[in-house]
């Protein structure tokens, strides 16, 4: 087993270990982060239906026009952040449980979750 199957069993461990104390209800939906190398998707989920009721990405045409070349990876979770937020407003979804997804609160993820809190959202 090379280091990276070892990082991503753990990361599935830490993951699963998440999922089982958080889960979405229908006053308090589940807001998940997923980050690839270059893209930071998130969704808002109500679980007990399985259905995804907004959700935005750096590949979303309304994010990428929000984008510049020169931003950092972090300032495109903000941009991110802040469209999911408002996306969740015109919804009436104004709480929501944070999943981050087995990634460490710190960077992306973190600056994400700072922008959907300026933009309306309570976690």
């Amino acid at each position: 087993m090379n280091r990276f199957d070892i990082k991503n069993k753990r990361r599935e461990r830490r993951k699963l270990q998440i999922r089982r104390s958080i889960t979405g209800t229908p006053e308090r939906l589940r807001m998940t982060v997923t980050r690839s190398l270059n893209n930071i998707y998130v969704q808002i989920i109500d679980d007990t239906t399985g259905t995804t009721l907004v959700s935005a990405s750096t590949i979303d045409k309304e994010v990428r026009d929000l984008l510049t070349s020169g931003m950092k990876k972090s300032e495109r979770g903000k941009v991110v952040g802040k469209v999911v937020a408002q996306r969740a407003i015109e919804k009436n979804i104004n709480k929501v449980v944070f999943d981050r997804n087995a990634y460490l609160y710190h960077g992306r993820v973190k600056a994400l979750a700072d922008a959907a809190r300026e933009g309306g959202l309570s976690f």
